[in-house]
């Protein structure tokens, strides 16, 4: 049993951790690699309030705990039954499945993509010296923080997928990433790199889960490259235990023509960070980053995004919305990059909140940095409770106060939801708004 409470400085840990982790490694490379973030990792501290990108969310709670890494318990074992009660099964879907930051291909269903698509582990992928694996991994985002670092150094394995040249995926691929261990306090560092080529069309459903058990901390690192003319569609759904930690960083680079469309939907967790980042580094790109999340209690939700426009004629769209009851805390900080050759640039940020309790809060920190003259660039954010006046006029029609509430909730996170390309998603959604919120739904 693991001692909860950290009273020693939380990066031996992590740097005990990873060390461990490595040890069997088959490739030399991404041992080396590992083994170079180890060193790093030792000379860094985790953010505190006093770091500026931080400054709204502690990790005092987070980091003292003395989480056990998942590899070092003992194997969680799924049946398939729990799997199809756990993923999305209201739309067709490839299915691939992680338990604990390792990709379970027993549990998968991908048999007939991979006949076009590459699928393999990260590990194994460097082992049969893939070289699309190796240009991009741990190249496409920046290991800003000491959890970046704790999660290169500390992944066992990992998902690779390289979607070729003009491939055309006809269903969503979901991501079943499941998380919790009965017996300790855990964490695992799940990893992603996606490679989308040239022309390629792909949807991918990421959807997170705990199991019963102890507290435990998922940190997570999607890396997605899309090729010129690629499109690339990523719904994330975060529905993890209510006690849990999770830390998730995607970072995307994209070539000409590309289109990425990234929704973020967040309803679980005791404390939630999501970082995404963007560079749209040629010209006549679209990124489009859209998120709702929903807290109650005492969660904590923070999300952070950064486009960095690095050429000209792109066009990037922002629309993040929050719904806080209780005694919960939102967090939206956006930044956008133009660079001063991003000429006739259009981008547009927009963040909503409303707060259906007095001690709900939220903090936002929308930022524009502007290098190029000739561009069309716009923010805002706004913050409030639901309508009085709409409110008023609904109750007027006979219709009960909870309904109608219920009713100005649907009509709030409509513009995020009704984006959604997959219908059955999109019911989904709706559904569980109102189930995390424990207000009536609107049929």
């Amino acid at each position: 049993m693991s001692v909860e409470v950290q009273k020693n400085n939380p990066i031996d840990h992590y740097v005990s951790s990873a060390e461990n982790a490595i040890r069997n490694r088959e490739s030399n490379y991404l041992s080396e690699l590992q083994k170079q973030a180890i060193l790093l990792l030792q000379k860094s501290q985790f953010p505190t309030l006093k770091d500026e990108d931080w400054k709204y969310t502690n990790l005092k709670k987070l980091l003292s705990y003395q989480f056990v890494h998942s590899s070092n318990l003992e194997k969680v074992i799924l049946p398939k039954s729990d799997i199809d009660n756990l993923k999305f099964g209201s739309f067709d879907s490839y299915l691939l499945v992680f338990v604990n930051g390792i990709f379970e291909k027993h549990l998968s269903d991908y048999s007939e993509l991979s006949n076009k698509v590459f699928i393999n582990t990260i590990s194994d992928s460097f082992v049969s010296d893939n070289e699309i694996a190796k240009k991009y991994f741990s190249h496409i985002g920046a290991n800003n923080t000491a959890f970046d670092l704790l999660n290169l150094s500390n992944f066992v394995g990992g998902l690779f997928i390289h979607i070729p040249k003009n491939v055309v995926i006809d269903k969503p691929i979901q991501i079943l990433n499941i998380t919790g261990n009965a017996g300790d306090i855990s964490f695992s560092s799940s990893r992603n790199l996606i490679v989308a080529g040239e022309n390629s069309q792909s949807t991918f459903v990421q959807k997170h889960v705990g199991i019963e058990g102890k507290i435990y901390f998922n940190n997570i690192s999607t890396e997605i490259v899309i090729e010129q003319n690629g499109i690339v569609n990523f719904y994330n759904v975060e529905l993890d235990n209510d006690d849990s930690f999770h830390l998730e960083k995607t970072d995307v680079y994209q070539n000409r023509d590309s289109q990425f469309h990234h929704y973020n939907f967040t309803f679980g967790g005791k404390l939630v960070r999501n970082d995404i980042s963007t560079k749209l580094d040629a010209e006549n790109v679209e990124c489009t980053l859209n998120g709702l999340y929903i807290a109650n209690d005492n969660q904590h939700i923070d999300n952070s995004t950064f486009i960095n426009h690095a050429k000209p004629h792109s066009t990037s769209n922002q629309l993040y919305k929050g719904i806080l009851d209780g005694k919960s805390n939102g967090v939206f900080s956006g930044k956008i990059l133009v660079a001063k050759d991003a000429q006739l640039t259009n981008a547009y940020q927009n963040s909503n909140t409303i707060l259906l309790s007095d001690e709900a809060k939220v903090d936002t920190r929308p930022q524009l940095e502007i290098y190029a003259d000739d561009v069309k660039c716009t923010h805002g954010a706004t913050v409030g409770q639901l309508d009085e006046s709409a409110l008023f006029y609904i109750l007027s029609r006979g219709i009960p106060k909870d309904k109608a509430k219920s009713m100005l909730i649907t009509a709030f996170a409509e513009s995020v939801v009704s984006d959604l390309k997959i219908a059955e998603l999109k019911d989904e959604i709706n559904h569980l708004i109102f189930k995390h919120l424990n207000r009536v739904e609107i049929l």
